[in-house]
């Protein structure tokens, strides 16, 4: 049966159909039936695209004579039937439904994804540990000794003498070395506990993501490289970085990085206290001692490591002057990310 039959026949049985709707509520089954948005007249409409071309303007015409043709034997009708009243709060079933409003990513973990994104692109997995850590993978196995400065109970927050909430992601690297040998390499963001006092740059709690590569041959130039291509990926291409000779226990050489500040592209302003140079992080090549702690041959094996603050990098894409925004929960903060 051709398209131009099947108009046909709809329409006389619609009309036989209508003749036997003697009550609003019946009257109503019908207009959804036939007039309704999943009726049977935008069906036939939606059906003239698989019509072949030549018979196209015919099937439209006849199309839109039948819903004319529907509508008008419906308006009679209706006029002949008492409408019952509805009620104060029906619903119309056939009208499109409201879209809920959804929650949005919060900015910093918008951030983390960005960052594993861009750090898989460079090769880099991702790697998770325990926020509750022990002194031994906190200090012992990164060549942290006993009288550094960084292992005071005042800098840390301890549950007992050997048990404490991680002060940095590094303690990761550790335990993927552990259990993983060369060549490795991977990310490990996550949160990370100091008691600092909370002001517009520090807080008690913050994000860290760390990075490690460890394989025979790495060099500096391994390092330097990069972190200036993330740097590039990730604040824009014109973004420049730099390394100052700094000291961590766990690398040697150390380095810190510099980058030139998003704000001002490097001109000078508050943010980088006219030097037009934010800090972005420390790196280094991990220090032959860290390898003999988890096990690897250090005469074989170089790696670098480095570690980043993630709200660092939030508030620098996004000129945010005040860290303490990220974590007030403020509505009006958060819709615009």
């Amino acid at each position: 049966m051709s398209l131009l039959e099947e108009i046909e026949a709809a329409k006389n049985a619609a009309i036989e159909r209508l003749q036997s709707a003697t009550d609003a509520e019946a009257l109503e089954a019908w207009r959804i039936e036939y007039l309704g948005t999943k009726g049977l007249a935008r069906q036939i409409m939606q059906r003239l695209k698989e019509v072949p071309r030549e018979q196209k303007p015919a099937a439209g015409k006849a199309a839109n004579e039948l819903k004319n043709e529907l509508q008008d034997a419906y308006d009679k009708a209706r006029a002949n039937v008492a409408t019952p009243k509805r009620a104060k709060n029906a619903i119309d079933v056939t009208l499109p439904g409201k879209r809920p409003a959804i929650g949005r990513r919060h900015p910093i973990s918008q951030t983390i994804d960005e960052l594993i994104e861009i750090f898989a692109r460079m090769g880099f997995s991702v790697a998770y540990g325990p926020e509750v850590e022990d002194e031994i993978h906190n200090f012992h196995a990164l060549n942290i000794p006993l009288a550094h400065p960084a292992r005071d109970p005042l800098d840390n927050f301890y549950i007992n003498p050997e048990i404490m909430l991680r002060s940095q992601t590094s303690t990761v690297q550790i335990r993927v070395m552990e259990k993983t040998p060369p060549p490795v390499r991977i990310i490990a963001p996550g949160r990370v506990y100091r008691p600092d006092t909370v002001d517009a740059t520090h807080s008690m709690m913050f994000h860290q993501v760390e990075g490690l590569y460890v394989d025979e041959g790495v060099t500096m130039i391994d390092l330097k490289t990069s972190i200036d291509q993330f740097a590039k990926a990730y604040f824009g291409p014109d973004i420049k970085t730099r390394f100052r000779p700094s000291f961590f226990p766990f690398t040697e050489p150390s380095a810190e990085v510099d980058m030139t500040c998003p704000i001002c592209n490097g001109d000078g302003c508050g943010v980088c206290k006219q030097t037009g140079w934010i800090e972005l992080g420390g790196c280094g090549m991990v220090d032959p001692n860290v390898f003999e702690s988890v096990g690897y041959d250090p005469e074989r094996y170089t790696g670098f490591a480095f570690g980043m603050g993630i709200e660092r990098m939030v508030m620098g894409k996004h000129g945010i002057p005040d860290l303490r925004l990220l974590f007030e929960n403020d509505v009006r903060f958060l819709h615009q990310f």
